[in-house]
């Protein structure tokens, strides 16, 4: 009978038990700021207008392209660098950073609305499907693409998918189109552009970001490049905008000596962090040259900065971006993101790089793009006359506050393209001149047995040059009056493209150096 009696009274305990220590919690939870049992936090103005405009508005809204907008609008109020990232961006970025993405394998252009595959990777889903530069896409999965004027970004969405998933294109080759099956798979977005011997003794390695896989291409190419006999090096950061700051230290390391300061960076809510040497680099005593321009930002600047505190390398170029800033990257709930300024990053010497933006995100932007080179006006340049200035080791003035200042400045593009020629490079115009001329001259240019030989021995003639303004022509764009120094620069370009598609990127920065001022300059201070 007690046995009895304790089973049907245990279980009635237990239970009042738990309600009394969870309310004696609650209580003592309640003493916390912020936290009051059975309350809720007050919402922001912010909230409450986007909750009456979407349960009060007269018409139908989209609140969540108003609360996208609500989100630009604040950041606009900091700094031109903190953004918000929309879902539909997100996984893009994610794909830049990582240096990879999931896809099929091919690089490509649209031209008069289809698309035309340009090159294949090697061992890639659509090599290994058979596809072959030339050949034209016009179905998607039974999708027609062809002549339905989709944009470029629409089509990376349509080829890019999950690994191992599956795609049946319908490709147009010699006239007639047949259907292959393609599996998705791993494809890496390289950021070495080129790494070659421009001779016996001198390198020249071109980065065009820092993404998580940067360091290890770059130590591959160095390690090449050194077993080939290199003893000096052009690094080449032309319109590397930067990327993940980690990346461009772990490269510094491998030119500087000792535990010297690579960078640091500070902010309000973020305690200053070293950044030094740990480790034996792998060129540390051959000569060093880096070409920089305006397209130069962010982690670029802070490899610059430290080489050139450490009187390391020789800047040559134009006057980098000047980004001293340093974002962090949160994910939301709406499964975008938020990339916040938290710090700036600050040089050995202790330069900041990062430029004012007291006058808008506008004109901050402008002030890059608008400057000009010329002989006549590189020694009135805002920044030489910064009250900013420090020296190096060696004594050398460097300047902070807006960008790394080149040792040599060298005028190596037109200041400015004009509006005709700015056509022809948006519409992709000389691609496909370069396509097509590479098929139709194919037999000619296989005689040169690599881009060096291509480079010096090939002329674009009076026939090619008339050619490409029958191409322009086609998309009704009349160069004929272009400027002299035009010409040549559309010239060059052209030559270097079609380089380009006989030996890919490294044939069409080996073709470029030939006539690149900044390279020609490297090999002068060389060999003096």
């Amino acid at each position: 009978m007690n046995k009895q009696k304790l089973q049907f009274w245990l279980p009635l305990l237990l239970s009042i038990s738990m309600i009394i220590g969870i309310f004696i919690g609650f209580k003592m939870r309640d003493n916390i700021p912020g936290n009051r049992f059975f309350s809720v936090d007050k919402k922001n103005t912010l909230q409450e207008v986007l909750s009456l405009i979407k349960n009060k508005y007269v018409d139908k809204v989209d609140i969540n392209n108003i609360t996208d907008t609500a989100i630009e609008a604040i950041l606009n109020q900091l700094d031109p660098h903190s953004l918000y990232i929309t879902p539909n961006e997100l996984q893009d970025i994610n794909d830049d950073i990582e240096g990879n993405f999931y896809g099929v394998g091919i690089e490509f252009e649209i031209y008069h609305d289809t698309l035309n595959v340009f090159n294949v990777i090697d061992n890639g889903p659509a090599q290994k499907a058979g596809l072959q530069s030339g050949d034209q896409l016009i179905y998607i999965n039974e999708k027609n693409v062809a002549g339905q004027k989709i944009e470029l970004d629409s089509m990376r969405t349509m080829l890019r998918g999950n690994r191992e998933s599956k795609l049946k294109l319908g490709i147009l080759r010699s006239q007639k189109i047949f259907y292959v099956s393609v599996k998705r798979d791993l494809i890496p977005v390289n950021s070495i552009d080129a790494s070659f011997m421009i001779d016996k003794s001198n390198g020249y390695i071109k980065i065009n970001k820092f993404s998580t896989q940067t360091y290890h291409e770059f130590m591959t190419a160095l390690s090449i490049l050194k077993n080939k006999g290199m003893q000096n090096l052009l690094l080449d950061l032309r319109d590397n905008g930067g990327g993940v700051l980690e990346e461009a230290i772990e490269i510094a390391d491998e030119f500087l000596d000792g535990d010297k300061l690579i960078t640091y960076t500070e902010g309000k809510h973020s305690p200053k962090k070293e950044y030094r040497c740990r480790r034996l680099g792998q060129f540390e005593k051959g000569k060093l040259f880096v070409l920089s321009n305006e397209g130069s930002a962010s982690a670029s600047e802070v490899l610059m900065g430290a080489l050139q505190d450490w009187d390391r390398a020789t800047i040559i170029g134009s006057r980098s971006f000047g980004k001293g800033l340093v974002q962090e990257q949160f994910d939301l709930s709406d499964k975008g993101a938020l990339r916040l300024t938290i710090a700036r990053y600050y040089t050995p010497t202790g330069r900041s790089i990062q430029r004012s933006f007291n006058d808008g995100a506008m004109a901050y932007y402008e002030e890059a793009e608008s400057r000009n080179y010329s002989d006549s006006n590189i020694k009135s340049d805002s920044l030489m006359k910064s009250s900013q200035t420090y020296k190096s080791p060696s004594g050398k003035k460097l300047y902070g506050g807006g960008g790394i200042m080149p040792d040599y400045f060298i005028h190596t593009e037109p200041d400015s393209l004009s509006d005709v020629l700015d056509k022809v490079f948006e519409k992709g115009i000389l691609n496909h001149f370069a396509f097509i001329y590479s098929k139709k001259n194919k037999e000619t240019l296989d005689t040169f047995k690599n881009p060096g030989i291509y480079a010096v021995a090939y002329d674009f003639t009076e026939n090619d040059w008339n050619s490409l303004i029958s191409e322009i022509a086609s998309e009704q764009i009349d160069i004929k009056d272009i400027k002299l120094d035009e010409k040549k620069f559309l010239i060059k370009t052209a030559k270097s493209t079609i380089a380009n598609m006989v030996w890919e990127k490294d044939g069409y920065y080996q073709v470029k150096a030939f006539e690149d001022q900044g390279v020609k300059k490297a090999l002068e201070l060389i060999s003096k």
